[in-house]
């Protein structure tokens, strides 16, 4: 009964199973011992509960209505560190490129800016705006939020404390603003 044409099919079903059997295994295994960094595909933080521009009190000049907005949440002394964020953030907004039409970088101030702040950006890209009470309690220091046309805090990005990580740091945010832009149909 055991001729050699009866173990050679055997060894085919075999190898078949095995064929379809180790790629399901090998993917269960990836995912209970978690070797991928799956469902993750933004670079910043997304902003949990609802967060508006009319919760947190800011108001926009008719300019930069229905547009994605950038806003950076300026530190209460903006010293020299401040000047190299706001160039930073300038940068990443000048890296949008074809996008930039769509976008609207704000700036949202406690103090009084200094000219020499302003000299490293494109000051007619931007809108520089007060900070409102409101705003100082809802929205952290030293982060950019991205904000959509309708209004709605999306995602905010911590600027680093360090310097050189400031390019990566902008790489992060255009990946996330250019993810963003590519999906939606408003703004």
């Amino acid at each position: 009964m055991n001729n050699p044409e009866t173990k050679k099919n055997r060894r085919s079903f075999i190898l078949l199973l095995f064929a379809f059997i180790l790629p399901i295994v090998l993917a269960k295994l990836a995912l209970e011992q978690q070797w991928f960094n799956y469902g993750v595909t933004n670079q910043g933080q997304l902003v949990e509960g609802e967060l508006t521009l009319e919760n947190t009190g800011i108001n926009l000049p008719s300019v930069a209505e229905k547009q994605w907005l950038m806003l950076y949440v300026m530190p209460d002394n903006c010293q020299d560190k401040c000047d190299q964020v706001l160039s930073g953030v300038n940068n990443t907004y000048i890296a949008l490129g074809k996008e930039m039409p769509r976008v609207t970088p704000v700036g949202l101030f406690q103090q009084v800016i200094t000219p020499n702040s302003l000299t490293n950006i494109r000051q007619q890209d931007w809108q520089f705006i007060k900070l409102a009470d409101t705003t100082k309690q809802r929205l952290q220091q030293n982060h950019i939020y991205i904000v959509d046309p309708l209004g709605n805090i999306v995602v905010s990005h911590v600027i680093p404390e360090n310097s050189d990580a400031i390019p990566a740091f902008g790489k992060a945010v255009v990946a996330d603003f250019k993810k963003l832009l590519k999906y939606s149909r408003i703004g």
